[in-house]
């Protein structure tokens, strides 16, 4: 049985489509930068939203920015910055708050010596997150995580959160399960089932938000997870979508057909 077939009985509920980016849509990189994108997926994606009423959002721990241009020239509802800033489905952007903007500057500027004594680090600093990556340097875990812990010693309502070899100090009220229970009080995703996939342990919260909601977290690969689902790889995340796209058309030519 297909993904798309056990979680897509006979009578199909109306769905909210939420997926991360990172590792989820694009493959992995050694640099956030260096990510490639199929030709392909911009195309997909939006071909997908509009079988969807524009019920498909991306929850993601970059910005908004950074979307719009990888996806280019599509447009979709996102969650930026694990939740502190979403553009809903009309357009309007919600951003994070300004003392929120304030802690992570302040955070990023105490884990900057860190970074120069050890240039193998990666310091993401985005609106209202700071992020610690040691991916290219493992060995440097414990020196990242302390080097966190003591920026964050101070700085109210934040927290630190472990995800795959990078350390997030976020605020306590930014997350994307958050983020996608916004989104399911508003149109067009009010009153529909939502699926969430991701494989970071940053989703993690997201897959239990769209659990709560009567809906279904997706795991991408191994590991311990909330999630009731898992899938194997990014390329069948991507035919996934193609099939609850092309389940969606069928229900719409079904209910103008009757």
């Amino acid at each position: 049985m297909s993904q798309t077939d056990a979680i897509a009985p006979h009578t199909m509920p109306q769905l909210a489509i939420f997926t991360d980016f990172d590792g989820t849509l694009v493959e992995w990189a050694e640099s956030p930068d260096e990510i490639e994108v199929p030709d392909s997926l911009p195309w997909q994606l939006e071909r997908a939203a509009r079988e969807l009423d524009s019920a498909f959002a991306v929850l993601t721990g970059r910005e908004i920015a950074d979307i719009d241009r990888f996806l280019a020239p599509l447009h979709l509802p996102v969650a930026g910055a694990h939740g502190t800033q979403r553009r809903r489905a009309d357009g309007f952007i919600e951003t994070v708050d300004p003392a929120a903007a304030l802690g992570a500057e302040e955070i990023a500027h105490a884990v900057s010596t860190v970074i120069a004594a050890h240039p193998r680090l990666l310091l993401e600093s985005r609106e209202g997150t700071v992020l610690l990556n040691y991916r290219d340097a493992p060995e440097l875990e414990d020196v990242a995580r302390h080097a966190m812990q003591e920026a964050i010693h101070g700085v109210p309502d934040f927290s630190l959160i472990p995800g795959d070899m990078v350390l997030e100090a976020r605020p306590r009220s930014a997350s994307k399960g958050e983020a996608l229970r916004a989104f399911m009080r508003e149109e067009p995703f009010l009153g529909r089932t939502p699926i969430f996939i991701g494989g970071e342990t940053t989703d993690e919260d997201a897959f239990i938000a769209a659990q709560e909601l009567g809906g279904v977290g997706i795991k991408l690969g191994e590991g311990r997870t909330a999630a009731r689902m898992r899938i194997d790889n990014v390329a069948s995340v991507h035919a996934l979508i193609k099939g609850l796209g092309d389940i969606a058309a069928r229900d719409r030519e079904a209910q103008v057909t009757h």
